[in-house]
């Protein structure tokens, strides 16, 4: 049991870095983003792109650091794939749904034209890398034997390490700079961010940007545990929404809370039930949740 504990948590930390960044873009923008697991996709898929053919190209060749299966090439990839997904985030907002905003469409109306993103983002994923599975790097996976008889590869280790580091910075960034106190202005009351001279297109640029960035560290990090394939963030989608809804829907630290609880929750239900069943566990407990409380653990309030 506590093996499977310490694997909900590297799950529930990857949940985590998907389910901040898509409550932190609701906050804002007010719309549930149908095309964020895609986007978690589009960062696994830019760090294999980098770490197999563009620096191999260049001379630069991964070399696993022991005990990891990958090695600084794919740690360093990390950063760039990061920024080209929070870039195209804010590519898409600026293509399709500042349009539609600026149309006073519904905001269901903009949830279902991001469906539309999310199946471009996917197809384009395919023409380019096929239907494969693929993994960063080949070969057998070192595993440590800890106490309570705990298995854990050091792969996980830096996971948990690498999500956690990502969730500080933001919670510092959002509290102690001036910017991010801005955004945490915005997504509490847009019109008097608005009235006390806060650039809001801005911050709305911004708050895509982090998304789009968090969401590729949750699909590397995804694709570090397990493996890299076009439906990898179609299939993360809905604990990701879980994750939001039960923590409480624009709440930065709800999602947090979340995303663990659901992690924690999905593992061990393994221990009863087949595998295949850690989706409908969630939903479960995203019904338990709604029925006693209904705002979420956390109330549902913006940070």
């Amino acid at each position: 049991m506590a093996e499977l504990i310490v694997y909900g948590i590297i799950l529930g930390s990857i949940i985590t870095l998907g389910a901040v960044g898509l409550t932190l873009i609701y906050g804002i923008v007010n719309f549930a983003n149908f095309a964020h697991g895609d986007l978690m996709t589009l960062g696994a898929y830019i760090v294999f792109f980098l770490v197999t053919a563009a620096l191999p190209a260049l001379g630069i060749v991964e070399t696993p650091l022991s005990p990891l299966s990958f090695g600084w090439v794919t740690l360093l990839a990390i950063i760039p794939a990061m920024l080209l997904t929070g870039l195209i985030a804010i590519v898409a907002d600026r293509l399709v749904y500042s349009r539609l905003r600026a149309l006073r469409v519904r905001s269901v109306m903009i949830a279902i034209a991001s469906l539309a993103v999310a199946f471009i983002m996917r197809s384009v994923i395919y023409l380019a890398f096929g239907a494969d599975f693929y993994l960063y790097a080949k070969g057998l996976r070192t595993t440590w034997r800890l106490p309570l008889d705990i298995r854990l590869r050091p792969d996980q280790l830096v996971i948990f390490i690498l999500a956690w580091t990502l969730v500080i910075g933001l919670y510092l960034f959002l509290h102690r700079t001036r910017t991010g106190k801005a955004l945490r202005a915005m997504a509490d009351n847009p019109d008097l961010a608005r009235a006390c001279g806060i650039a809001t297109e801005r911050m709305v640029a911004l708050t895509w940007f982090i998304g789009g960035s968090l969401a590729a560290a949750g699909g590397i990090m995804l694709g570090i545990d397990s493996q890299v394939w076009p439906e990898m963030g179609w299939t993360f989608l809905l604990p990701l929404f879980a994750a939001v809804i039960v923590g409480g829907v624009g709440n930065i630290y709800g999602a947090l809370v979340g995303g663990l609880l659901l992690g924690i929750v999905q593992q061990v239900s393994t221990a009863f039930l087949s595998p295949s069943y850690k989706p409908a566990v969630a939903f479960i407990i995203l019904i338990l949740v709604l029925l006693i409380r209904p705002q979420g653990i956390l109330g549902g309030s913006k940070q």
